[in-house]
């Protein structure tokens, strides 16, 4: 399946499906062969498990970098230790980068092919579910000990080849902090698509099909908002929905230790208290969509491991902040987004609210 990405500085198209790496290779290989240097920067769990599989299927010769594995790789040493690499395989900007990995993998290696040399092209290669958002749209960046994705920048790549196949051998885990940006393009884009999730098949355990056809839906609703808005101007902030007190429990965890889905998922609830009041989320529908995601076996012990004074510093950290004030993605309706601003006293209110539902429904 193809899936165009109009985005307004130049188009690109994302090929999703089973074991296709060889053809959609192929498919462009006018990029690879003007390539003077082809450099595949992976990581270290990545290239144990993929390695065998992604050598007989790309018949262009590359030299590879083996990474980091996590949050790890978006560090500023990282960062370094990359753009030297390609400086000593005497890169130039004829050559392409190649991001094989996850979302972290693809974030590190966008951002070095958008700064160096003041950009060459790259690809992304994602090989997790997480990676279906995270390899479209174009946002690159590197972590700073005092926010997640702080130092970045939009570039979009030449191409996303997705091929399904690499998401075997997946872990549970990795399948479940996947779902939560699947669920998260439910809840703003179809009501009916959130329900299907909620009452249907057990996320971790998704027929190979459909599991491809929510990732796909998935690729879909991004593309047509990083279409309208390619640099979170307007309505590509409604892709944040959950990510800013996610994020917030991410980074005081430290980075790696609670996975970005699981955070996701957190901030997702959280986000629905709060279209409780601003918004017509009913608080039955909050419980019931938070009892599923107990029973999909999300972690929600971050939450109780942290005070909300603890968490304040990074949520006013947030790049949506506005002189001091939160700005929030909500629903009006499932499949409504709005954005609006809260003030930290509200954010206080609904934190608590938020640690008491959780020891109600866990009860």
């Amino acid at each position: 399946m193809k899936i165009p990405v109009r985005a307004a500085s130049h188009s690109y198209v994302v090929t999703i499906g089973n074991g296709i790496l060889q053809d959609v290779v192929q498919s462009h290989k006018t990029l690879f062969e003007t390539a003077d240097k082809i450099i595949v920067l992976t990581d270290e769990f990545v290239w144990a498990a993929q390695k065998e599989y992604f050598e007989a299927n790309f018949s262009y010769s590359f030299e590879v970098l083996v990474m980091p594995a996590g949050e790890q790789c978006k560090s500023f040493e990282n960062y370094q230790l990359t753009q030297t690499f390609l400086l000593e395989k005497k890169c130039t900007r004829k050559s392409l980068v190649i991001a094989f990995g996850g979302g972290a993998v693809g974030d590190l290696a966008g951002f070095v092919a958008a700064t160096y040399m003041r950009g060459i092209p790259f690809i992304q290669v994602p090989t997790t579910i997480l990676a279906h958002d995270s390899a479209v749209g174009g946002k690159t960046a590197i972590n700073h000990p005092h926010g997640k994705n702080m130092i970045g920048v939009f570039y979009q790549p030449q191409a996303v080849i997705y091929d399904t196949k690499f998401l075997r051998s997946l872990s549970e885990k990795e399948v479940r902090s996947g779902m939560a940006e699947v669920i998260k393009h439910a809840l703003i884009s179809d009501a009916k698509w959130v329900e299907e999730l909620v009452e249907g098949h057990s996320i971790t355990n998704l027929p190979e099909q459909l599991l491809g056809d929510y990732l796909a839906q998935g690729i879909q609703v991004k593309a047509d908002i990083v279409e309208q808005d390619e640099t979170e101007q307007s309505v590509r902030k409604y892709l944040n929905l959950g990510h800013t007190y996610g994020h917030a429990i991410e980074a005081a965890a430290g980075y790696g230790k609670v996975a970005h889905g699981e955070a996701v998922m957190i901030g997702l609830i959280y986000s629905l208290l709060l279209s409780e009041r601003h918004g017509k989320i009913d608080h039955a529908f909050t419980k019931r969509f938070l009892q599923f995601a107990i029973d999909s076996g999300y972690p929600f012990e971050a939450v109780q491991q942290f005070t909300f004074e603890q968490l304040t510093d990074y949520l006013l950290k947030d790049k949506k902040a506005d002189y001091g004030v939160l700005q929030f993605v909500l629903l009006e309706t499932v499949g409504k987004p709005f954005v609006q601003k809260i003030e930290l006293e509200e954010c206080e209110e609904i934190d608590k609210q938020l640690r008491q539902l959780l020891v109600e429904v866990q009860a």
